[in-house]
């Protein structure tokens, strides 16, 4: 993958389906891309680690809790649900959703501000500061890390090389991703992949806000 894409626009729902594709991303930590097709569903199981959802597009209702004791909430486009371990998950959409799953493998520690099973708008995690990069770690242990930054307009960060493979999700307003001696413009709802050891820079076009999931090699 070279330049900006959508995870929503490469993974379209198709009717009647589920489907699930491995990102490519290399590490410890798993990271799939789901499309489920209008009316379709993924049932509830359990896992022994926990795991995020990040919304890509569209809405995927997810059911929660135990046999009997479920909860329900909706995960949309930007939004984040961290479903803990050994509690039953299940998926379904009636109108056609797309997210992506990261399964981190080891013990990681979350941000306070995340609350297993709850939704939040990842967006909304960081403030913009007047000439300032406002960061904050949400997920971060042995195999990887998920961060959000708040740009404001004219901050960026210098070219530096990636010490693993990385996924930025563009979250609010636009921003512009050098990479290997290119520019590539990026806006809310776009992607952008780095491979390790990839050169890259980041410049807020305005202000900027964006999530990026590095995995980290043991």
């Amino acid at each position: 993958m070279n330049g900006t894409f959508s995870v929503a626009g490469e993974h379209p729902p198709q009717a009647g389906m589920t489907i699930s594709t491995v990102s490519g991303l290399r590490g410890p930590a798993e990271v799939t891309f789901f499309s489920l097709g209008a009316g379709t569903d993924i049932s509830a199981e359990a896992y022994p680690v926990p795991r995020l959802y990040v919304g890509a597009g569209g809405r995927t209702d997810f059911s929660l809790g135990n046999k009997g004791n479920m909860a329900h909430t909706a995960v949309c486009e930007g939004e984040l649900l961290t479903a803990p371990a050994d509690v039953l998950c299940g998926m379904a959409s009636e109108g056609g959703s797309v997210y992506t799953e990261i399964v981190p493998g080891k013990e990681f520690t979350m941000n306070q501000a995340v609350k297993p099973g709850e939704v939040l708008k990842l967006a909304d995690l960081v403030p913009y500061e007047n000439g300032s990069i406002v960061n904050l770690d949400v997920a971060s242990g042995e195999t990887m890390k998920f961060v959000v930054m708040a740009f404001d307009e004219g901050t960026g960060l210098a070219p530096h090389s990636a010490p693993g493979d990385a996924l930025v999700f563009a979250l609010e307003g636009k921003g512009v991703i050098g990479y290997e001696g290119k520019e590539y413009p990026i806006r809310a709802g776009e992607n952008f992949r780095f491979a390790k050891g990839g050169m890259h820079s980041v410049k807020a076009d305005g202000r900027f806000k964006m999530a990026l999931l590095l995995m980290l090699e043991q």
